[in-house]
């Protein structure tokens, strides 16, 4: 039996705990679309003011996504025993005081440095951190609040793109990375440190634990879910990843143009915003596990499109809106996989364990495609092999789907 954790209560009574996650949303979008989708605004200035390659300038994110992946679980486990507010505060100080520090960049080293602890920030105040406290604060209705929380955070590239390259133009590459050091240190800190109040650790408890003396981590290793779930987010995000960077080039190696690019590319926002709304309408009819078996089909048939009609407008487009539909549902999967298919014990440290594997393919598989471009000379080879890797990811989900109900071995 699980019991409710006093905070919980509290919450649920003051107003059903709205404000807190309407506050967390709109953090999550300042955290993304400063520390992560900013980035590539700041790659041509400094390039041109610094003279650094591009090549260097990318292997700084890089080693931050590594970071993130290779942190995540510790970060977990502490989230799991300590609470998500002082860490995420943390992250949200760290983050201003490393983008003061970026502001001042005048070699490499540092600057890979600075991403570096940038990638730290990652782990702590992106997605993986808030979902394991919402779901430890409202266990009764956290699949519709992390819903909520991602249909915010997925507006981050629309509104930090933008306005980041307005800040950059206005007052140029280094005092843009003042303001978004003010947005972390004015909006995200406050937030986290005064808002967020789940402070004891283990907002539940797990009888197992008690009685047997094993952690959920090790019942979770023990269990064919947890690698199921492992297999299904490590290819997704490495094929997302691949097929993301190489969007543009394959464009332009099958004879479209720039602008016709960028108009297939902006319509998988506005899908990923529009998958969450469905799921928030219709999501509560279905189970997590149908939901998922769903969403992981539609990648690879997203990829199919692109390989059938290499010369297709329509097909263009197509694909843009189912695999921006899948991506922007497949983040609430992913938030929700845990608690829905395994447990919500351990909900950090699984959590973590799980983000390592996907966020070092997500950081490899650009170059990997690049290898298998370089390798045949085209993009069809590669389309092939992104494909293969979505038809994995969905089989491991699937897997894990059928083994839900199963005890740990």
């Amino acid at each position: 039996m699980v019991a409710a954790a006093p905070q919980t209560d509290s919450l649920n009574k003051a107003g059903h705990g709205w404000p807190l996650v309407g506050a967390l949303s709109f953090a999550q979008l300042v955290s993304w679309g400063s520390i992560y989708y900013a980035f590539s605004l700041f790659v041509v200035p400094m390039e041109a003011d610094l003279g650094w390659s591009r090549t260097a300038l990318n292997g700084a994110l890089s080693l931050g996504l590594l970071t993130a992946g290779l942190v995540a679980y510790p970060v977990g486990k502490l989230i799991d025993a300590r609470g998500g507010r002082l860490l995420m505060s943390a992250g949200s100080l760290l983050a201003a005081l490393l983008f003061v520090a970026w502001a001042y960049v005048q070699h490499v080293a540092v600057f890979y440095a600075i991403w570096f602890g940038l990638g730290i920030c990652m782990a702590l105040t992106l997605y993986e951190p808030v979902f394991v406290v919402l779901t430890r604060l409202f266990p009764e209705n956290y699949r519709f609040r992390i819903t909520m929380l991602t249909l915010v955070g997925g507006f981050a590239s629309t509104a930090f793109i933008p306005l980041t390259a307005w800040w950059i133009e206005a007052l140029g590459w280094r005092d843009a990375l003042f303001v978004l050091a003010a947005c972390n240190l004015l909006y995200c800190l406050p937030v986290h440190l005064l808002m967020l109040r789940d402070k004891a650790g283990g907002a539940s408890t797990d009888t197992a634990v008690a009685e047997t003396g094993d952690s959920p981590m090790r019942r979770a290793l023990r269990h064919p879910v947890f690698w199921g779930l492992v297999v299904c987010f490590t290819f997704y995000y490495a094929t997302f990843s691949a097929l993301t960077f190489h969007f543009i080039p394959m464009f332009d190696e099958r004879g479209f143009t720039l602008a016709l690019a960028v108009g297939v590319i902006a319509v998988i926002g506005p899908a990923q915003v529009a998958g969450r709304i469905i799921l928030l309408l219709f999501g509560r009819r279905l189970s997590a596990a149908t939901t998922g078996r769903i969403i992981v089909l539609m990648f690879p048939l997203s990829v199919i499109l692109l390989i059938l009609f290499p010369g297709s407008v329509t097909a263009l487009f197509a694909f843009a809106a189912i695999y921006g539909c899948a991506n922007g549902i497949m983040t609430i999967v992913r938030g929700t996989a845990v608690p829905d298919l395994l447990w919500r014990e351990g909900y950090g440290a699984i959590s973590g364990a799980l983000t390592l594997p996907a966020n070092i393919a997500k950081a490899l598989a650009p170059s990997i495609a690049a290898f298998v471009w370089a390798a045949f000379g085209n993009y069809g080879p590669v389309l092939w092999v992104i494909l293969v890797g979505a038809l994995i990811s969905a089989a491991g989900f699937w897997l894990a789907a059928a083994k839900s109900k199963t005890p740990a071995g």
